[in-house]
């Protein structure tokens, strides 16, 4: 394919990029003992995208051919004749970067392709059968299952000649239990890239449907917490929430550009002594985080990007253009979700770096606060104002897990929260692999890191 690639670039004097993308898309949902549905989508296509009169000018064609492809790069070329005369701040010369060149075959596909169909609808169902018969209480049970298989080359006029392949799938149980007409949920769910091996590393299937259902039912008998500003220890998958949704936006350049409240705070401290937030296109501390890339999508490898260290902010996520514009290096940070998607700047896997406590010693240190774990659901905005949903909050008293309690939600500003950080666990977990981040267009991202001590203000009676 690369090489069908560079020809279509032969005799081209302006900078033409050509990513050609072959994506595979399968799910399986079981509920009521029984499949409930069952997709596999597939698309394939090369995108094209040229800098020409100062801008940028993206088509796209289905057909793998040099003809179509060429045909491609000309109407890309009149996209951006039509819109040059609207760029006020035209483009000038890209920034020099480390290209990505040769093949990267991801971890995981012999597996992936030796799974039969049968096996993963086996997976689902009896999954969600065994659950669902722990507990009369429980009202129902889904589960689902869902991988997407990938193969990207890309190839541009100024060096980019690279092929990868990868392989993600997913996997989720979701449970409701009912009590008198009382109705509480309890989820879980993981994704990866990798294999099953890496899938289920930590948990099985059946493991995972427990602790959804245990949720479930062990939050109708709880009780509503108090609100106001309080002292809480946050898990990976709420400190994974916080740092994708409340402050990896703000630090991605485009945003940046457009007024994030991260704008012009380079060099600015913006979280205590003990926070060191970064963005990997690698899976830092053990392999299979779920945003993981060889290669971004304009054939840049994507570097380990340090944004925040010891609380001050030193870096923001860029691809080449904006990299450009603020004189530094681009990160390797602009990817597409398919091949007719223009490439943006998205996060990868993005975490809090660990620190030097233990979560018992957390825990034994907090007198008086909150244990939260289970990030649900929320949103932020461009000033890192947010608000979350928690799955399972419990009291600490005396230095000691209390009771749990339900309908907990945190919000504050995420720089403040970030300030008040006084203690970071020396354990570490990706948490944020399953579902999609959303920019206009998908993508896969992970996000996660220690357990935090902070101080948020919680939302309750």
């Amino acid at each position: 394919m690369r090489d069908l690639l560079k020809e279509c670039l032969a005799g081209e004097t302006e900078l033409v990029e050509l990513r050609y993308h072959h994506k595979e898309n399968r799910s399986f949902f079981a509920e009521k003992n029984r499949i409930e549905s069952s997709s596999l989508r597939k698309r394939s296509g090369v995108g094209v995208r040229v800098l020409h009169n100062g801008t940028w000018g993206f088509a796209s064609t289905s057909e793998i051919s040099k003809v179509s492809i060429q045909n491609a790069i000309l109407r890309a070329k009149k996209v951006a004749d039509l819109s040059s005369s609207l760029r006020h701040d035209k483009i000038g010369r890209l920034p020099e970067v480390t290209f990505a060149k040769g093949d990267f075959i991801g971890a995981g596909i012999a597996d992936f392709r030796n799974r039969t169909v049968e096996e993963k609808l086996e997976l689902v169902l009896k999954t969600q059968e065994k659950a669902s018969k722990s507990s009369p209480l429980l009202q129902s049970v889904g589960c689902g299952y869902s991988e997407i298989y990938e193969e990207k080359a890309i190839v541009s006029s100024d060096g980019a000649d690279a092929f990868f392949s990868m392989v993600r799938p997913e996997f989720r149980v979701n449970a409701v239990a009912n009590e008198a007409g009382k109705l509480e949920t309890g989820s879980e769910s993981i994704g990866v890239t990798g294999g099953w091996d890496c899938l289920f590393r930590n948990q099985s299937p059946d493991e995972l449907s427990e602790e959804a259902c245990k949720t479930a039912l062990d939050l109708l008998k709880s009780e509503l917490p108090k609100g106001g500003l309080s002292m809480v220890i946050l898990s990976p998958s709420i400190v994974g929430l916080l740092v994708h949704e409340a402050i990896g936006h703000t630090v991605e350049a485009d945003f940046v550009l457009a007024g994030s409240v991260a704008n012009g705070k380079l060099g600015k401290r913006v979280g205590s002594d003990l926070v060191n937030l970064c963005d990997s296109g690698q899976s830092e501390y053990y392999e299979g985080a779920g945003g993981t890339i060889p290669v971004d999508d304009e054939g840049v490898l994507p570097e380990r990007t340090v944004i925040i260290e010891n609380g001050i902010l030193k870096s923001y996520l860029h691809n080449r253009e904006t990299a450009a514009k603020f004189g530094v290096k681009p990160t390797g940070s602009a990817r597409a979700w398919e091949y007719s998607d223009v490439p943006l700047i998205r996060m990868r896997n993005t975490y809090l770096m660990p620190g030097q406590s233990s979560l018992e010693e957390m825990i034994a240190n907090t007198q008086d606060g909150y244990f939260l774990d289970g990030a649900k659901n929320g949103q932020a905005d461009a000033t890192g104002e947010f608000m979350f949903a928690v799955q399972k909050a419990y009291r600490i008293r005396n230095g000691k897990i209390a009771e749990l309690l339900k309908g907990v939600t945190v919000s504050g500003l995420a720089f403040d929260v970030l300030q008040s950080v006084d203690m970071v666990s020396k354990e570490f977990r990706w948490d944020l692999g399953s579902g999609h981040c959303g920019k206009g267009q998908p993508a896969k991202v992970d996000a996660g890191g220690p357990y935090i001590r902070t101080k948020v203000l919680l939302g309750g009676n």
